[in-house]
């Protein structure tokens, strides 16, 4: 499939068949694909809670406006951040790169970084942002659809996870085989309306 064609039948399913069962293969498949989604400075802040226990999904949906999503997909993926991730040993991001390029790199993620807790958090969404759509294409690719999600209690959530401190719940993808099609979209706005050139 092309990236093109999953983008164009990429939908939101919101009703999976409860019995499907995704193979550790593909699990690790979909993740691996997952974690070459670009983050700032290569810091790779994301971290995938895969909610595979049925009783911990079943308390995951009670804190999630009781969505049938969260318990019936095959795969649940919880989005977290380590918002501290630039500081844990940086070097390790660019280990693979030539000695000038790291020697100009990692001075520069501290600088970035340190002591900016909203550049913190907001790279943290990005990174989160771009991973669930890397997530949810490769699962189009490989036969499965998928819902991405905030509708839930960060807190409760983040809580039933053990989130540790300093990283923050960003959102859910469930993937699964759906048990109908999903609903035609809703209607795009016109591109003249969304595309600005230049400035507004």
């Amino acid at each position: 499939m092309q990236v093109s064609e999953a983008i164009n039948v990429r939908r939101a399913v919101k009703a999976f068949d409860a019995a499907n069962r995704m193979s550790q293969a593909e699990i690790d498949q979909l993740m691996g694909l997952a974690m070459l989604s670009p983050t700032a400075f290569n810091i790779q802040n994301w971290r995938f809670v895969l909610v595979t226990d049925p009783a911990l999904r079943r308390q995951v949906r009670e804190v999630a406006w009781n969505q049938a999503q969260v318990t019936d997909a095959s795969l649940l993926i919880v989005l977290t951040a380590d918002l501290k991730a630039w500081e844990k040993d940086p070097q390790r991001y660019w280990r693979l790169a030539a000695q000038p390029l790291r020697d100009y790199l990692l001075p520069a993620i501290d600088q970035y970084y340190r002591g900016r807790e909203q550049v913190q958090r907001d790279e943290a969404m990005r990174s989160c942002g771009m991973a669930a759509q890397t997530l949810m294409l490769a699962a189009q690719e490989m036969g499965y659809d998928s819902c991405p999600m905030d509708g839930f209690d960060f807190d409760a959530v983040g809580k039933l996870i053990n989130l540790p401190d300093n990283h923050a719940v960003a959102m859910f993808v469930a993937v699964g085989k759906p048990l109908q099609p999903a609903n035609p979209r809703g209607g795009q706005l016109a591109m003249n309306e969304v595309v600005i050139h230049n400035r507004f």
